[in-house]
C-alpha cells in the first residue's frame, strides 16, 4: 500500500503496481468497504486499476489523518472475501458499417477479419474501472495479437454502443460522443441509461464476453 498526495484535498491509495486481478482486487475491497461504512469527510471516490483517488473535506481532515484512516481500512478490506464476479454478455455485430477499423487492424496485425473477431471473442474481461464518459467501462486484458494504438486523429462522433479497442484494452461506448479508439464493431444494447437502476450495464468488477451476432440480428435486437 502507497500514498501519494494528489492534491490539497485529494489522496492518492497505490494497492499495487501492475495492472490485473490481484491488485484490482484489493481496490475493490477497499472501495466496498469505504461505500458500507462512509467516512464523513470523504467527498469522492475514484477507483482506477491499481489505485483509488480519495477527495476528501481539507477543512476537517489533513493527509496525514486521511492516510492513517484508510490503512485501518485497509487492513480489514483485505481480510474480506472477494465477491464473487458477475458474468455480462454482450453481443455485437462486427465489421461493416458497425466496425469501420476491424478490416485495417486485421490487415496491421497480418489476421484475417474472422480470426480477429474469434480472438476478440475469446477471452472473458474485467471491468477495471469505468471513466471517461459515464459507463464507458475499461475492459482488459486484450489478447496481445489485438494490441493497437488509438487513432492519431479521434473521431468527432462515435455511435453509441460502439466497440473499440486502444492497447491493451478493450470497451465500449455508452452513447454518443467523440473517441479515438479503433471501431471494430457495434451492440445493440443500451449500455447507459440514466433513468434506469443501476444506470450502468456493467459495473466495475464485472467479467465481460462478447458474442459475434450478425447485422439482421443486431437490428431485430435494437428494435427489442
Amino acid at each position: 500500500m502507497r500514498f501519494q498526495a494528489a492534491s490539497d484535498q485529494a489522496l492518492l491509495v497505490y494497492l499495487g503496481e501492475e495492472i490485473g486481478a490481484p491488485a484490482h482486487d484489493r481496490v475493490v475491497q477497499l472501495l466496498r468497504l469505504l461505500q458500507r461504512e462512509p467516512l464523513p469527510w470523504v467527498r469522492s471516490i475514484q477507483p482506477a486499476y491499481c489505485s483509488l483517488m480519495i477527495t476528501f473535506d481539507a477543512v476537517a481532515v489533513d493527509h496525514a489523518e486521511v492516510q492513517a484512516r484508510l490503512t485501518e481500512y485497509e487492513k480489514r478490506a483485505e481480510k474480506l472475501p472477494v465477491e464473487r464476479a458477475r458474468l455480462v454478455e454482450v453481443p455485437v455485430c462486427y465489421g461493416g458499417e458497425f466496425g469501420p477499423d476491424l478490416e485495417d487492424v486485421a490487415a496491421k496485425q497480418k489476421l484475417s477479419a474472422v480470426k480477429m473477431i474469434q480472438l476478440h471473442c475469446s477471452r472473458t474481461y474485467h471491468a477495471y474501472f469505468l471513466g471517461f464518459a459515464p459507463g464507458f467501462a475499461y475492459l482488459g486484458n486484450l489478447a496481445k495479437e489485438l494490441v493497437a494504438p488509438r487513432l492519431e486523429t479521434p473521431r468527432k462522433a462515435v455511435p453509441a454502443g460502439s466497440v473499440g479497442i486502444a492497447g491493451h484494452q478493450t470497451a465500449i461506448y455508452p452513447f454518443a460522443t467523440p473517441g479515438g479508439w479503433r471501431l471494430i464493431g457495434r451492440t445493440p444494447l443500451q449500455i447507459f441509461q440514466k433513468d434506469r437502476e443501476p444506470m450502468n450495464w456493467i459495473a466495475i468488477g464485472d467479467q465481460v464476453r462478447f458474442r459475434p451476432i450478425s447485422r439482421e440480428q443486431f437490428l431485430w435486437q435494437g428494435r427489442a
